[in-house]
């Protein structure tokens, strides 16, 4: 079969985190959205999302079709109803368009026409991430549901005698993985340390807890789940509720709480962001599509950073910052609660971040993980800029 995710109206929700990729690309829990699908699934998988992203994330149209939107997270409930949808039919619950069969190549058409289209409607739970806040906010739970996705039937390799550790069986440790000198806790949820990745001497852990491939704890790390650290990651300091995409370094002593940093992304020496306001109020964040701050229904809630921002030493990031796309952040004081992508400056004011000199930057983040930055990465990047130009008016 071939499947195509989609993207619904929470990309817009969902940025800066989506302007360098669809929705089904999110980490939340241990997997990204496409991965915890294609773990249940067999076929080819493609993507229909914004245009200046489709060149890497290509789209693939068959005669036969399943349409699948990138926000929601699959569940055997949901599999089943989808195995079972009739042809040139919706999948919904309320207004949420699930997913689709689809027999014609129009799928475009066929998307903004759903409201003429049969549907058939859904009893189930579902887990969809519709805004920044909701990926830390359902991490616990989805750390635990791919959890058992990914340990099933299959047995870790063994937590070295120097390790403390309570409630042995939530522990789940991958081949290559390197564990010392640590004390887990898996009573409060289930830790898993992924392949190659390493936890150094004096870490601390209470789960639900995620360590993905090849990154790494930095020595007496104190993290509170429900936290994952996406692949290929430096961490250190202490850590709450807070989900990094990958590739993205916080590598120093340093609070982050209720966060969510995308790839590439570093967080100088010190940084610290608040979490929870003096008077206790409800917090608000910045919405791109709505252009002002809205309520989140939520006491906590931290920093949320797009692709390749970055901060120096000893950053203050005031509760409920919104960081976009290539920012660089530095200086004392508190930077404004919203910082526009290709921003340059700190408390004290910003100027415009060159796009040449970002992509310089990148191209050597990139080549420091023996990767490409290839033209489609910098035409992304070049895009974004465009896009959030209308923000910067500095």
């Amino acid at each position: 079969m071939n499947y195509i995710f989609f993207d619904d109206k929470a990309w817009h929700n969902l940025l800066p985190l989506t302007y360098t990729r669809p929705i089904a690309e999110i980490r939340v829990g241990i997997l990204t959205i496409s991965e915890k699908w294609k773990k249940h699934l067999t076929g080819t998988f493609s993507y229909l999302t914004q245009d200046y992203l489709a060149e890497k994330f290509t789209l693939n149209i068959e005669p036969n079709n399943i349409l699948i939107n990138g926000s929601v997270c699959p569940s055997i409930e949901l599999l089943k109803a989808i195995e079972i949808l009739p042809e040139n039919t919706f999948l919904t619950k309320g207004d949420i368009l699930i997913a689709a069969k689809i027999n014609s190549s129009e799928i475009k058409t066929f998307l903004s026409e759903a409201d003429k289209i049969n549907q058939t409607g859904f009893d189930g739970e579902i887990l969809k991430i519709s805004f920044p806040w909701e990926i830390f906010k359902n991490n616990g739970q989805a750390i635990i549901s791919d959890f058992e996705l990914l340990t099933k039937g299959r047995i870790s390799q063994p937590l070295g005698e120097t390790n403390r550790a309570i409630q042995h069986e939530n522990i789940f440790i991958e081949e290559g993985a390197s564990v010392l000198f640590a004390t887990l806790n898996a009573s409060t949820g289930p830790i898993y340390i992924g392949k190659d990745a390493e936890i150094m001497e004096g870490s601390i852990v209470r789960g639900p807890f995620a360590l993905c491939e090849h990154s790494a704890l930095k020595m007496g790390a104190k993290i509170y789940g429900p936290t994952t650290i996406g692949p290929h990651s430096k961490v250190g300091g202490e850590i709450n509720n807070s989900v990094i995409f990958g590739f993205s370094n916080k590598a120093h002593d340093g609070f982050l709480g209720n966060s969510v940093l995308g790839e590439w992304c570093n967080l100088g020496a010190d940084t610290n962001n608040s979490n929870l306001k003096n008077n206790y109020e409800e917090v608000k964040l910045w919405s791109y599509p709505q252009e002002r701050f809205i309520k989140t229904g939520l006491q906590f809630c931290g920093l949320i950073m797009g692709d390749h921002s970055k901060c120096g030493i000893n950053t203050m990031f005031n509760t409920g910052t919104v960081v976009g796309v290539s920012a660089n952040i530095f200086g004392d004081g508190f930077p404004r609660n919203f910082v526009p992508s290709f921003s340059w400056g700190g408390a004290g004011g910003f100027q415009q971040y060159a796009t040449n000199k970002a992509i310089d930057v990148a191209e050597k983040v990139y080549a420091r993980r023996e990767m490409p930055l290839t033209e489609t990465d910098k035409n992304i990047l070049i895009h974004v800029h465009d896009l959030d130009a209308k923000w910067r008016n500095f």
